[in-house]
């Protein structure tokens, strides 16, 4: 039996939702502004322009749409934009023909619909637009020249800055500590006390493997503090997370954010990527192994063209490349060059925002209007994937017009293959098939060419409908095939890239149009960055290691500066530079410019390690503040840049729905094999298609959160309520909302149900009486005792219950979903 409506009176005796804290949405940053540079100003320039700019002197209908303020002020049937509401604005309207008489552009075919798709995505994001002044599109070089570019601070030489001198130096225990109380001091602020050291250990578990600490972690971190003192207990208790398989886990998950991961393709089509799987696997071994990040970058970027010792390293190198591989792709696109050059810039653009924090993929169309990179930069990079062979392994069908292969690896003893084998007949029969599709083809072509000669009707031979239907049963068909070897035994693939074997350069294009090639670059990196001694790409390889050792070069000055940033960001909630993914002029600038260049250079100097900077950061007296809320310094620096305190952070979905399973005892710490996309019966996951075999809430598992399904524009639920990174984009920084749905999911999911249900069985488990059981209960949740105030209110409302008649499982289960819905719960100290 189930309470549905009195156990929430003692939720919010308990804790109340943290609406103080966030915002219901995430403010637009800057760094939006390169999705807008992307894929929406290209747009307007080459299908809107001619009728609606200042430039052409023209102004149909009174709207212009080369600037924010003509866009949204419209012309004269209204705003052509309305920020958050695509529904209402007309300019989405005239892009889907949605009325006929407001069709844009007009006399030509509509604008596909990957492109209405990515405008209703921007106006729903709050249309974010840099053109605050601009009013008209110039080709003109771009406002910020390389040499200027070069003197930007993010462009510069890392700088190895002395250690400040502070009147309390004394407070500090890591050299970074310096830094940060100099900024206090010069702004006449005092850092926060530390926090108590539950909440402390608290704080480092999730912060390090993602997981509440267990009451019995609590309690031997407890006792080592009044041995060892906080010091010691603290780089202890660090040592022992960042040796567990868990931290891997959790900081995998951290990258693959940035990598933009994913199951399936987005857009139109949508379909799955039943081995993206393997990259998860590979990311999650790789920061536990604490492969040093540099070498990382090479693995990512061209694992085909590292040399490998064994056929296990061979295919671990494999599955790396993946990073190129599983970006969004609007398969059902049927310009072949359209949909290679797009394949194009979704890499360069995740590439350079992931790794360098810049887009250089807004270069594409024009000299980028904000940073110093031209067109040039960008075609010289263009070339480099221009020749590699993408392989991400979907098949050409009635939604995919742009079939793609995969690599098979080498085979390994033990090696797990989810792809399912094939009887050898049926591997025959197949191949049976495909003979037969063929000769159909052969045999249609050649009577539609001879009716075609005798005056007739070839199309009563060979109509377009013949033509699909052989094309997508042979694609069906080839995409099995393409999982087995000739007996039928399932073979070990994965995506990821290769080089061509033909090695091209690149042309610009004008306007970024495939229709419209000119004179083509020698490929190369962005000319704002020069690191002597780097080799140019080659005549008989496509670049890729040559760019990614340029990436990856110490004095290249992005690369450091941003990992440790991003690496910052998640320990202390918000990065140096907050525009985490935007190093460039459009920006914010660091608040502790010092102090990201000091933990840049021991990034280097520890070898790239990630786990030896996040150690370094956590035995900081920095990490280790009280988040209590001081007036004086509170009106002084409001969103604590300068870093008096601990910023309160909610924690991320994966956070939650794992703490959940931690505390009903339920958590599998295993690694799930494979993925559920795997194991689905179609190729197809589209909102409107016919994949009946797909679950509502793809949340069926109890393994760790890192192991569900990503699926784009499909994820499971807590996922998609709780702020997860859009999988589609390069994202560092993720949004933070508390909206009602939220608090509906905890009220009434089936998934927050079983696991109150399971905590309640687990207390009664193990705990003697109901004393014990609400202390045993708080220890699970909080990693505390419950105070007194809410041991009398729980005693209470357990009694009460019990007066009532209602199960004592029932009433306590009631309890610990008021528990688990607690903003204390989903909030770190």
């Amino acid at each position: 039996m189930r309470i549905p409506v009195i156990h929430f009176l003692l939720l919010f005796a308990l804790g109340a939702p943290a609406t103080a804290l966030f915002a219901e949405k995430a403010a637009v940053q800057p760094e939006n502004f390169t999705f807008f540079e992307s894929k929406i100003r290209p747009v307007l320039i080459e299908h809107c322009y001619e009728c609606h700019s200042a430039e052409a002197e023209k102004s149909k209908g009174g709207l212009l749409v080369d600037s924010r303020q003509g866009l949204r002020q419209g012309g004269d049937q209204g705003p052509a934009v309305v920020p958050g509401k695509p529904e209402e604005s007309l300019l989405l309207v005239a892009l889907t023909h949605a009325d006929p008489d407001l069709e844009m552009p007009p006399k030509k075919a509509k604008l596909s619909d990957s492109i209405a798709a990515d405008f209703r995505s921007w106006i729903a994001d709050g249309a974010p637009d840099p053109r605050d002044k601009e009013t008209t599109f110039s080709t003109e070089a771009a406002p910020v020249s390389i040499e200027a570019g070069k003197e930007f601070w993010s462009f510069l030489p890392l700088n190895s800055p002395p250690s400040p001198e502070n009147s309390n130096a004394k407070w500090a225990r890591q050299e970074l500590d310096h830094f940060v109380l100099a900024e206090l001091e010069v702004h006449g602020l005092t850092p926060s006390p530390d926090a108590e050291p539950a909440v402390l250990v608290r704080r480092l578990h999730f912060d390090l493997v993602g997981l509440p600490p267990s009451p019995r972690a609590v309690r031997q971190f407890l006792v080592r503090v009044e041995t060892d003192g906080i010091d010691g207990a603290l780089a202890e208790e660090a040592d022992s997370l960042l040796a567990s398989e868990r931290f891997g886990e959790r900081w995998a998950r951290h990258w693959m954010d940035v990598a933009r991961f994913a199951e399936s393709s987005g857009k139109e089509s949508n379909l799955t990527y039943p081995h993206a799987w393997r990259y998860r696997d590979y990311a999650i071994d790789a920061f536990n192994a604490e492969i040093p990040f540099d070498r990382f970058i090479l693995e990512n970027l061209a694992g085909d063209l590292l040399p490998a010792e064994t056929e296990e390293e061979r295919a671990r190198l494999l599955v790396a490349s993946g990073f190129l591989a599983f970006g969004t792709r609007s398969l059902n696109e049927q310009n072949k060059l359209q949909f290679f050059a797009d394949g194009i810039d979704e890499q360069i653009d995740t590439i350079t925002r992931a790794l360098l924090a810049q887009s250089v993929a807004c270069a594409r169309c024009h000299d980028h209007k904000f940073d110093p990179f031209h067109m040039t930069d960008y075609y010289a990079l263009a070339g480099i994937f221009a020749s590699t062979l993408t392989h991400y392994g979907t098949w050409v069908d009635s939604e995919n017009n742009n079939g793609g292969p995969l690599i098979t690896l080498p085979a390994i003893e033990g090696q797990l293959i989810p792809n399912r084998s094939l009887p050898r007949a049926e591997v025959d029969k197949l191949k049976a098939q495909r003979v037969a599709l063929d000769q159909e083809e052969k045999d249609r072509k050649a009577a539609a060419r001879e009716a075609a000669e005798k005056g007739e009707n070839p199309g009563d031979h060979f109509s377009i409908r013949d033509a699909l239907r052989i094309i997508w049963q042979r694609g069906g068909v080839d995409g099995k095939l393409a999982t087995v070897d000739d007996e039928g035994n399932a073979l070990p693939l994965c995506m990821g890239a290769m080089d061509r074997k033909e090695i091209v350069d690149a042309p610009i294009l004008e306007r970024g149009e495939v229709a419209k090639p000119g004179e083509k670059v020698p490929r190369g990196f962005p000319r704002v960055i020069e690191i002597p001694g780097i080799d140019l790409p080659g005549k008989e390889s496509s670049g890729r290691l040559e760019f990614a050792q340029w990436i990856a070069h110490p004095e290249n000055p992005l690369t450091a500066r941003v990992m440790a940033n991003r690496i910052w960001h998640h320990l202390l909630g918000t990065g140096i530079v907050r525009t985490t993914d935007n190093f460039g002029f459009t920006g914010e600038r660091p608040s502790h410019p010092a102090l990201l260049d000091h933990l840049a250079l021991r990034f280097l100097e520890e070898g790239w390690s990630t786990k030896a900077l996040v150690r370094e950061i956590v035995l900081s007296r920095t990490w280790r503040q009280s988040s209590e809320w001081r007036e004086a310094a509170f009106t002084a620096d409001p969103d604590n840049r300068l870093l008096w305190r601990a910023s309160k952070r909610r924690l991320d979905a994966e956070c939650i729905r794992d703490a959940m399973l931690a505390a009903s005892g339920e958590l599998d710490t295993s690694r799930r094999a494979g993925s559920l996309v795997a194991d689905l019966r179609s190729q197809s996951v589209s909102l409107f298609g016919f994949n009946q075999s797909i679950p509502s809430d793809l949340d069926g598992v109890t393994h760790r959160s890192v192991y569900l399904p990503v699926v784009r524009d499909r994820l499971p639920d807590v996922l998609g309520l709780f702020d997860f990174a859009e999988p589609s984009l390069v994202t560092g920084a993720r949004d933070t909302t508390n909206v009602p749905v939220q608090a509906l999911y905890l009220m009434n999911s089936e998934f927050v149900l079983a696991r109150a249900e399971a905590l309640a069985k687990r207390l009664m488990a193990e705990s003697p009486d109901a004393d014990a059981r609400l202390n045993r209960a708080f220890r699970l949740c909080y990693a505390r005792a419950p105070r007194p105030d809410e041991k009398r209110l729980a005693k209470s409302f357990l009694e009460k219950a019990e007066t009532d008649g209602i199960d004592p499982e029932a009433a306590l289960a009631a309890f610990c979903q008021s528990l688990l819905a607690t903003a204390e719960f989903r909030l770190l100290d």
